[in-house]
C-alpha cells in the first residue's frame, strides 16, 4: 500500500506565488487538461466487496488509523484538499491505478472501496467520489479528492474547501 498523496501532500493554501494555485511542490493540474470536465460523471455507487488488506489498520506518521471495516453511515465536517499529476499512474492503496480525472479520494478511514457525497459549503456544490485510497494525514484535512472531483466542486485554485463528506449506503 502506498497511502498516497496523503502523506506527502501538503497544500499551500496561503501560496500566492505559485499561477495556478496552491498546491505542493511538483504536483498539480497537468499540463494537458481535457476539455471536457464539467462532463465526467460522478462515481455510481454500487455495490462492492471490500479490499482484504486496505480495510486493516495502520500506521501514518505516528498515528494509527482503523478503518471502518463496514460500509455505514458516515457524516464527517472538515477541509478537503485535492492532488493531481505528481500521483497520477500510481497505485492507490487497493492497487488500482490513480487517475486525477476519475471521481475518486483517499480517505483515512472509510471503507476501501466505497462511496461517499462531498459537497463544498460555501457553494453547495456537491460530488460523489469513489474512495480508493488512504489519506490525507496532515495539515487538519478530512479527505483528499481527485483534481477533476475539485474542479467540480470549485476549488482548484485554491487548493482546499470546508465541505461535509457523507457515506452512500446501498
Amino acid at each position: 500500500m502506498r497511502f498516497a498523496a496523503g502523506l506527502i501532500l501538503v497544500f499551500l493554501t496561503a501560496c500566492s506565488s505559485t499561477p495556478k494555485g496552491a498546491y505542493y511542490k511538483d504536483d498539480g493540474p497537468g499540463d494537458r487538461i481535457p476539455s471536457n470536465l464539467d462532463r465526467i460523471a460522478d462515481a455510481t455507487p454500487r455495490a462492492e466487496p471490500l479490499h482484504k488488506y486496505a480495510n486493516r489498520p495502520y500506521q501514518a506518521l505516528g498515528k494509527t488509523y482503523t478503518p471502518l471495516t463496514s460500509v455505514r453511515p458516515f457524516r464527517q465536517h472538515g477541509l478537503a484538499s485535492w492532488y493531481g499529476k505528481r500521483y497520477h499512474g500510481n497505485k492507490t492503496s487497493s492497487g488500482e491505478t490513480y487517475d486525477m480525472y476519475a471521481m475518486s479520494a483517499a480517505h483515512p478511514t472509510l471503507p476501501i472501496p466505497s462511496y461517499a457525497r462531498v459537497t463544498r459549503v460555501s457553494n453547495g456544490k456537491s460530488v460523489v467520489v469513489r474512495i480508493n485510497d488512504r489519506g490525507p494525514f496532515q495539515g487538519g484535512r478530512i479527505i483528499d479528492l481527485s483534481y477533476v472531483a475539485a474542479h467540480k466542486l470549485g476549488f482548484v485554485q485554491a487548493g482546499s474547501a470546508e465541505v461535509t463528506v457523507e457515506s452512500i449506503v446501498r
